[in-house]
């Protein structure tokens, strides 16, 4: 398997995990730059408030993680800061990130709903690349598997009854991918968001990417969780199952309702103050005004 670390300079050991999670953020920000463009919001707003967005999105994918690895961080706690091993639990990033974008778009009075849509789009794009973060780590793999893309895990980074190597032989057993089956799907989310955003648009509202997202996410945590094991389970059930469930059901719920209703803003409304979403056509130069005075008949 890959080297974790990617680079040592001095005491600073640069990780792979951490060059996925920046690359995930970059080309992430250069998609959600671009659909705010596109809006007609003005991307550097994006940007100041991508900070806030990452802190609490990072600090909520931890503590889910955390809690869903309770039993092993309880006897580790100094383990609980080391983001750079992984262990990003997505369905908390979602709500920590959320929560600093409802906050920051309040405070500067900003269209909240406007702009969670085009995070959406942005994040799928980045789920996939920082999923590539989990193949160096050796972490989120599913049951051993005869599949020609089964991918090996060392005795070190098993769990359960895997650990058993004379069961499940390092040099034979491989492993469903599971980062690999959600960075795909992440693709496919992607393509479903600007599918819509683009071929639906006149029948949206902001905030319909959103929750479009969600129940695509819903979708495909609930199917990917079928494959862990030790999951954190709330009557018997895996929470993220739970989690993905609600989204889709309710997020097809809150869809239903608002275009009953009429509720929201028209999704290619353009907002008062608002950046142009495309160059206005150049107007005609004006006529010169007839001149109308007759001009003398003769100088004297």
């Amino acid at each position: 398997m890959i080297d974790p670390i990617a680079l040592r300079i001095g005491p600073l050991a640069v990780h792979w995990y951490g060059i996925a999670i920046a690359s995930a953020v970059l080309f992430a920000a250069m998609l959600g730059t671009a659909e705010a463009r596109r809006r007609g919001e003005d991307p550097e707003v994006g940007w100041s408030m991508l900070l806030w967005v990452l802190v609490f999105g990072v600090l909520g994918a931890r503590i889910y993680h955390v809690i869903h690895e309770w039993g092993f961080y309880s006897t580790r706690l100094d383990l609980i800061p080391q983001v750079w091993n992984g262990g990003l639990g997505i369905p908390g990033g979602i709500v920590g990130g959320v929560a600093a974008l409802l906050v920051y778009t309040r405070v500067k009075h900003l269209p909240t709903a406007r702009w969670l849509d085009i995070f959406a789009i942005a994040v799928p794009l980045g789920q996939a690349i920082g999923r590539l973060g989990n193949f160096v780590n050796q972490e989120l793999y599913g049951p051993p598997t005869t599949l020609p893309w089964g991918i090996p895990i060392d005795a070190a980074h098993r769990i359960g009854e895997w650990t058993d190597l004379s069961r499940f032989p390092e040099a034979t057993t491989r492993f469903h991918p599971l980062f690999a089956y959600e960075a795909l799907l992440s693709l496919a989310t992607l393509g479903i968001l600007i599918w819509v955003s683009r071929r639906l648009a006149h029948r949206l509202y902001d905030g319909d990417i959103l929750i479009v997202y969600l129940m695509c996410y819903g979708v495909v945590r609930s199917a990917l969780e079928t494959f862990r094991v030790e999951n954190w389970v709330i009557a018997g059930i895996p929470t993220a199952t739970w989690l993905g469930i609600s989204a889709f059901v309710l997020g097809g719920l809150a869809l239903w309702l608002r275009h009953r209703t009429g509720w929201g803003t028209p999704f290619d409304q353009p907002r008062a103050g608002a950046l142009p979403s495309e160059p206005s056509e150049p107007s005609e130069p004006a006529e010169p005004a007839a001149d109308d005075s007759t001009p003398d008949a003769e100088a004297g």
